[in-house]
């Protein structure tokens, strides 16, 4: 889940948008998670200026 969904406000004004709301929220505890496959190699960067430089700035 992207990281901006967490920031959003939900205002719930009647019965029927929350019945809906905790639905949904049922339905997606329940829902399993999907495994995810890297087929791409992963490097980690500690160093500065190697991230400066990919980046562009010298």
């Amino acid at each position: 889940m992207a990281t901006k969904s967490f920031l959003k406000n939900v205002v719930i004004k009647d019965k029927k948008s929350a019945e809906a709301f905790v639905s949904a929220l049922e339905h997606a505890e329940k829902k399993g998670r999907k495994k995810v496959n890297i087929s791409t190699a992963v490097k980690t960067i500690e160093d500065k200026d190697t991230i400066k430089k990919m980046f562009g700035e010298q």
